[in-house]
């Protein structure tokens, strides 16, 4: 991860890039390389016809380290890379213009405020992200969602970390969960947390700007955490010492090769291994104290 000094805009607002990576065999190649910039700071990744594009705030790229992660796979596909500035102004734009609903296991309808109401579902999330990512779309959200489905939360206090754009706070509250808090260290998950949850009109959820840090003294009942497998390794400890006496980690933002590494962390620090999901190699796991 590549730490410099923030570029910000007048508003003190960091700026995004989007890396727009060309790739054939299209199916096979975006796989392994999504895997690869993954292990950078890259936070999202969306599907296009000839590959996908991925997210990064602007102080974290690097284009040499960028060019070194997709040049291993050279010999094995054709890539094509370009990137691009997104400022703030311009994010809602390019999201709208490729943003469709979500549907997850037919019970919860994500959508933007531009987006009808579909009936037929028990939770109807409204989401309008600014330069936050968990729109639902990532397959990584939807595993964590589909695991909170499942969870009994109601009257259960709930951490969400990481919160992105607060979908699974969202998501938990609608489910019954109370109370709530929601952390992420980027004022632009901070802010627009803020901002989805007055669109949903969920008046029970906390919102902090930091990181793993602020959680001493703080205990829940079921903590979700979709980041990336580092963060998840370092934080892991913090998450336990966090977590009653029988409750719930679900953790998600990691591929099922890091499954090994993720479930021995876990149980080296005496959580128990319950299940796990996936999807497109994508997974999420389940633990309880």
């Amino acid at each position: 991860m590549f730490k410099t000094t923030p570029s910000k805009s007048k508003l003190g607002k960091m700026n995004y890039i989007e890396v727009a990576v060309n790739v054939q065999p299209k199916l096979e190649g975006s796989d392994v390389l999504i895997a690869a910039l993954s292990e950078l700071a890259f936070e999202s990744f969306t599907e296009t016809e000839t590959g996908f594009n991925a997210y990064i705030k602007e102080e974290e790229y690097s284009e040499d380290e960028t060019k070194l992660a997709l040049g291993d796979y050279t010999d094995i596909f054709k890539i094509e890379f370009s990137s691009k500035i997104i400022p703030q102004q311009n994010w809602n734009k390019e999201w709208e213009s490729s943003f469709q609903p979500i549907e997850v296991s037919g019970k919860c309808y994500i959508r933007a405020p531009f987006h009808e109401k579909k009936s037929g579902f028990l939770l109807d999330v409204i989401i309008e992200p600014k330069m936050s990512f968990g729109t639902g779309h990532h397959d990584t959200t939807q595993l964590m969602i589909q695991l909170t489905m499942l969870l009994n939360v109601k009257n259960q206090s709930l951490l969400d970390m990481g919160c992105g754009t607060g979908v699974l706070a969202i998501v938990a509250s609608m489910l019954g969960a109370n109370p709530i808090e929601a952390i992420d260290i980027d004022d632009w998950s901070y802010e627009n947390t803020i901002e989805n949850l007055a669109k949903n009109n969920i008046n029970n959820v906390i919102v902090n700007k930091g990181d793993a840090q602020i959680l001493d003294g703080k205990i829940f009942n079921t903590i979700l955490a979709n980041i990336n497998k580092n963060v998840l390794l370092k934080d892991m400890e913090v998450y336990k010492k966090s977590l009653e006496k029988g409750g719930n980690l679900v953790l998600s933002g990691f591929f099922e090769t890091d499954i090994a590494e993720i479930k021995a962390k876990a149980e080296n620090l005496g959580l128990k291994y319950e299940e796990s999901y996936s999807s497109n190699q994508w997974s999420a796991l389940h633990f309880t104290n």
